[in-house]
């Protein structure tokens, strides 16, 4: 009876040995890379067998060799991200998608208020990265596990804001399109072109050279580590910041009902007894911990980052456009050159939509000074004052200070990219 005893042990101890080994093998297989598929790489290594395996066979997941560029724009709501994205929209060789994390969330969290659940958290984060690693692939089939109601044969109409995204309006995804539909309104690609076909959309997408995707359901940066380190990506993180003076003077005019008790002090200079702060110190909250994230300079970011305030973009849309292409290593288009020039230039009628982006970027930028009363004023500066100090953005020490536009409320600074 001990002998049988011992002789099952031996037995389990192989078994988990034999287990370990496999998954050991299996997870090598899967994400050892060369640093450059050469064959004298191979012969120079001098890692186990495995590795010299890999470098002369083909890996078994479909390694970024071709290198193509991986953007998300990391934002919040009301930060001028639609702006950002259309600077990657409009470039031929970009397939850009808008916010198609807006499926996770009302999928797997339908009823999501402004609580910080950190199941809730958990749960959107990690069903997120899945979708942007599947989206990146140009694996368009995956959304489907969160439109609802569920596509027939590939084919819906419910995809958030299709009409965002130029390829999705483009042939060889919609080919109804003539010569005088080249400029279409978001609302017009929708009516022109029907139910979205995925399997046309995932083939544009394998033809562009690019993949951009926008947020502004994803907290912070370090949320990102596990994409930014997946060697199948090649990922590039633009984080997109905006004074949160600006960001609260947008949102409670964009979200009347939602930032209802704002506007009721804005309106009768009485701050409402159970004013929801979240709305503003969250925001704050993640800027201070992404941004710390990315200034801290850490070995997986190294590369991948680029802080950009909306503000400097504002001001300078070329320039600074020309440095975020630059960072990526993408090539500017001309066609991105010609939006910036016939769209930041707009008069007060022509950013109307409360999406839109043609409108003058310069005074955009800056007209939060006009929308909240100095108490608000105050009272952001006072709860964000971390954040403020460490994006470089002034405090407004009276209301005649705030209205002064001859003062600058945003210092100079040159935030350059971590490479």
């Amino acid at each position: 009876m001990q002998c049988s005893w011992k002789a099952v042990l031996l037995l389990a101890l192989a078994s988990i040995a034999i287990q370990y080994t496999a998954i050991r093998t299996f997870t090598a297989k899967s994400f050892h890379s060369c640093p450059i598929p050469n064959p004298v790489n191979c012969s120079l290594s001098q890692d186990t067998d495995v590795a010299d395996r890999l470098c002369d066979e083909n890996p078994t997941f479909p390694y970024n060799l071709s290198r193509k560029t991986h953007v998300l724009i990391l934002a919040t709501t009301r930060s001028g991200s639609s702006f950002v994205g259309q600077l990657f929209n409009q470039h031929f060789d970009v397939f850009y998608l808008f916010e198609p994390l807006y499926h996770v969330q009302y999928t797997l969290i339908p009823k999501l208020t402004q609580s910080k659940s950190t199941t809730d958290r958990r749960v959107m984060l990690g069903a997120s990265r899945d979708l942007l690693r599947s989206l990146y692939d140009c694996d368009l089939y995956f959304l489907e596990n969160y439109i609802k109601p569920q596509p027939v044969n590939h084919t819906t109409d419910r995809l958030f804001r299709r009409g965002a995204s130029k390829a999705l309006c483009s042939p060889p995804v919609c080919e109804s399109l003539g010569a005088v539909d080249l400029h279409l309104e978001e609302g017009d690609c929708v009516k022109k072109c029907g139910t979205l076909n995925l399997t046309l959309a995932t083939e544009s997408c394998r033809e562009h050279g690019h993949v951009a995707i926008k947020t502004v359901r994803v907290p912070e940066v370090s949320d990102l580590r596990a994409l930014v380190e997946d060697p199948r990506l090649n990922l590039k993180v633009i984080q997109l910041v905006r004074d949160p003076r600006g960001i609260l003077a947008s949102r409670s005019e964009t979200f009347r009902d939602t930032y209802r008790l704002w506007r009721i002090w804005d309106g009768t200079g009485r701050k409402p007894y159970n004013l929801d702060v979240t709305q503003l110190t969250t925001v704050c909250e993640d800027f201070w911990n992404s941004v710390s994230t990315g200034l801290n300079r850490p070995p997986w970011l190294k590369g991948k980052y680029m802080l950009v305030r909306y503000e400097d973009l504002a001001r300078n849309p070329m320039k600074k456009t020309e440095e975020i292409y630059d960072f990526l290593g993408i090539p500017m288009d001309s066609n991105v050159e010609r939006w910036i020039q016939n769209n930041t230039r707009g008069d007060r009628s022509s950013s109307k939509h409360k999406y839109g982006t043609v409108r003058n970027s310069a005074a955009t930028a800056e007209k939060w000074r006009f929308r909240l009363s100095y108490e608000i004023v105050a009272f952001t500066q006072h709860a964000c004052q971390q954040v403020l100090a460490q994006l470089g953005y002034k405090t407004a020490g009276s209301e005649e200070e705030l209205k002064n536009l001859s003062i600058s409320l945003v210092e100079e600074r040159d935030f350059q990219p971590f490479s």
